[in-house]
């Protein structure tokens, strides 16, 4: 396919997808919405078992071996 063909196939295209609305379903919307509503409580991290505990920074380790000398 020469390139005049390959661009005027992508510009009927694009045109098509931006002058397209499809009829939307307000109620299943609501629905779908609706029904995901929790404060996070219920989160699980699927891939903490995989990559184990998050490291901590230098910042980090040095304040929490500040804090144990100050508790001692």
């Amino acid at each position: 396919m020469g390139r005049g063909r390959q661009k005027a196939k992508h510009t009927k295209v694009a045109r098509e997808l931006k002058y397209f609305s499809p009829e939307t379903n307000y109620g299943a919307l609501e629905r779908e919405l609706s029904t995901g509503q929790n404060d996070g409580e219920d989160y699980e991290d699927r891939w903490a078992d995989q990559y184990g505990p998050e490291p901590l920074d230098e910042g980090d380790e040095l304040e929490t071996q500040q804090d144990q000398n100050k508790s001692a």
